[in-house]
């Protein structure tokens, strides 16, 4: 998952963001509201992690902000927080879960999990390895979270097997979807992805011998 944190402690703010990220998650952290809120007009994320007292704005007014925009995102707060006008604000504007602080790293990840199975999370960017993922909505690929610049071929390529992650992708579909159904040879195919993955920093496409090509679920 793509994850945007907005924690204000630098020191919780980087453990966070570490251990996330060690769980094979893209991660933004920021320590002001507004710098979050400058982001995420910019960008799309899977999930939310935000804490409510922070300069700028506010984790709570943060969550206001975006609805306005059309922006929903699954959301859990962080908070040490323990007033309940304040958890009740939080879950009125539709945060999906309330984690007080102190509290282990750990449990930040169960429920992640627990968000992630009740689907609750649209996986808008999909890994694919430890530091490549994929942007489904804008069809990019990333490499540590910075897009990567790719011919139409290689992205029609990446975004075919992405969205397929965990299935083999035959040579006839190549054909249709990205040679729109040209006749070209297995042998072409081949060529065009093999130099797609002389680019790319880690392996990531695999080949299934005499079937075709797939990105495996990390």
């Amino acid at each position: 998952m793509k994850i945007l944190l907005l924690e204000d402690e630098m020191m919780l703010n980087e453990s966070i963001q570490e251990f996330l990220e060690s769980q094979g998650h893209a991660v933004d952290a920021f320590l002001d509201g507004l710098d979050a809120y400058e982001s995420i007009q910019k960008n799309a994320y899977d999930l939310l992690i935000l804490d409510i007292n922070v300069p700028g704005i506010d984790g709570l007014s943060f969550l206001e902000r975006i609805h306005a925009l059309k922006i929903h995102t699954p959301t859990i707060y962080i908070s040490a927080l323990v007033d309940i006008e304040e958890i009740s604000r939080a879950y009125n504007l539709g945060c999906y879960d309330y984690l007080k602080k102190p509290f282990h790293l750990k449990e930040l990840a169960l429920r992640l999990d627990r968000i992630v199975l009740s689907n609750e999370v649209p996986r808008v960017h999909l890994r694919l390895s430890k530091n490549y993922s994929y942007d489904q909505e804008h069809s990019t690929l990333l490499f540590n979270g910075v897009s990567q610049t790719l011919t139409k071929r290689q992205s029609q390529i990446i975004d075919i097997l992405a969205r397929n992650r965990g299935r083999v992708v035959d040579f006839e579909q190549f054909r249709i979807y990205v040679w729109d159904e040209q006749i070209v040879d297995n042998a072409t195919i081949r060529a065009e992805i093999n130099r797609l993955k002389k680019f790319l920093q880690e392996d990531v496409l695999l080949n299934v011998r005499g079937m075709g090509y797939m990105i495996d679920k990390p």
